[in-house]
């Protein structure tokens, strides 16, 4: 038994009440029957249309954080995640999710005195959407493993998500992947990543934005007529399974922080998912001081911040395109988080726009300065960040959320420095694009759906 096992079980080591026992979910538009880890992953989102949201927020073993450094990733892996599961999946299958969707490095990088980068680009795809992608794709292959029909998954992309799912998803049994993603507004190397996989992935190139994308896969799920004959489901970050596993690196990142306060946390933020998750494991009892919404020219929660006013736009077209969202699906369940009370919100995570010149000049500021390359969604974190401490004597770390490989015209022109592709990508520039052509409409996408 592994020795943070041990711990879990001794008497002076307990989960909260809540334990691992079960973890029911509602929806967030309270019109829905409340359902167990294995439902509301299946189902993507609720009947009504809500998004599903824990019960109960489980709080960390007592000893937890004060030994994190005692344990292994998987350890912290499986004690964070187990109570969400609860038993809808046997222990030796859960830490074996686990084990296969941690199994990279998740490094804590020095920049300057003050910021770190915590880099999630060290999966198979590059992005730290492989955590969410990988974990959700093997309860789905657990959760069908004696089914008779297949499921249908269905996922919208701005860029990193949907290569991530299709790496993840690529040859599990019992699962289709469809995804959507606006042409022309995502880097080569992402388009190839969801394209090019073939088998059980199939990419559908979508004459709009990633807010048509979007919203074509929201209709889907509140089209009657689909569900009565197609098994579907989400693998955006509104389906627990890809949401809850990004705590994760959270973790990873406090186990590798050796300065005395609590970090400010600095998260390139589009769809909210991943923020999300970070104050998830906050209320949990992982320490932070304070968080980061770092935004690109889609300043809805910044204003919001500002104003106490949500008011939804259409995305806008920035060179840090996986956040062009502009209107963010998980931002329901940070109020949630903090009960609908805007004030505790306000204190405890603050938000900023970066346009792209500045983001551009970031990236050149910090390669020149520290002879550290960032992408263009670190270099939104790393401006948000450093503008934050010159008023704060803090330190805190980014989320460098994907490899500048990923943008090679927008880091090459600000670095003057070409970059090596990694090992991971090597076999797509050789690779042939495969995608369906179509408009941004519902009713052609569900035609398409029920004959293909």
């Amino acid at each position: 038994m592994h020795k943070l096992m041990k711990h879990i079980f001794n008497s002076n080591f307990q989960y909260s009440p809540l334990g691992v026992g079960g973890m029911n979910y509602y929806s967030l538009n309270h019109n829905s029957p409340k359902v167990n880890f294995a439902e509301a992953a299946l189902r993507g989102q609720a009947p009504d249309k809500g998004l599903y949201f824990p019960e109960n927020i489980p709080q960390l073993p007592n000893g937890f954080i004060e030994n994190i450094n005692q344990y292994s990733k998987e350890e912290i892996g499986f004690t964070v995640m187990k109570p969400y599961v609860g038993e809808t999946i046997a222990d030796a299958d859960l830490q074996k999710i686990i084990n296969e969707t941690i199994n990279f490095d998740f490094p804590l990088v020095k920049i300057t005195e003050n910021i770190f980068s915590l880099e999630l680009f060290h999966g198979p795809t590059l992005a730290f959407k492989d955590v969410g992608a990988r974990f959700m794709s093997r309860c789905l292959g657990y959760f069908n493993r004696n089914a008779y029909h297949k499921t249908t998954v269905l996922v919208a992309t701005s860029g990193d998500t949907g290569g991530a799912v299709a790496n993840g998803f690529l040859g599990v049994e019992g699962v289709d992947v469809i995804i959507l993603y606006p042409s022309g507004k995502v880097s080569k190397i992402q388009e190839l990543q969801l394209t090019a996989l073939g088998q059980n992935i199939t990419a559908l190139e979508v004459n709009g934005t990633f807010d048509d994308c979007q919203a074509i896969v929201k209709q889907a799920f509140m089209d009657d007529d689909l569900h009565q004959k197609i098994n579907l489901t989400s693998a955006n970050s509104i389906n627990i399974a890809r949401w809850l596993p990004q705590q994760l690196y959270y973790f990873f990142a406090y186990q590798q922080w050796q300065e005395n306060e609590a970090p400010v946390i600095s998260v390139p933020s589009g769809n909210f998912g991943n923020i999300c998750a970070g104050i998830l494991a906050h209320v949990s009892g992982l320490p932070v001081k304070h968080f980061i919404a770092a935004c690109n020219a889609n300043d809805i929660i910044p204003k919001y911040l500002q104003t106490e006013q949500y008011i939804p736009k259409p995305a806008i077209a920035t060179i840090s395109n996986a956040m062009d969202v502009g209107n963010p699906s998980n931002f329901i369940r940070i109020m949630e988080l903090f009960h609908q009370q805007f004030g505790s919100l306000k204190n405890k995570m603050s938000s900023m726009s970066v346009d792209d010149v500045t983001t551009a000049e970031t990236i050149q500021k910090v390669y020149q300065q520290y002879h550290y390359t960032l992408d263009p969604h670190g270099a939104v974190a790393y401006h948000a960040l450093s503008e934050y401490l010159k008023n704060n004597n803090d330190k805190g770390f980014i989320l460098e959320t994907a490899h500048p490989v990923k943008f090679p015209d927008t880091v090459e022109d600000a670095t003057g420095q070409s970059i090596d592709f990694p090992q991971q990508v090597q076999h797509l520039l050789s690779a042939e694009k495969k995608s369906i052509r179509m408009n941004a409409s519902f009713n052609d996408f569900k035609e398409w759906l029920l004959t293909k």
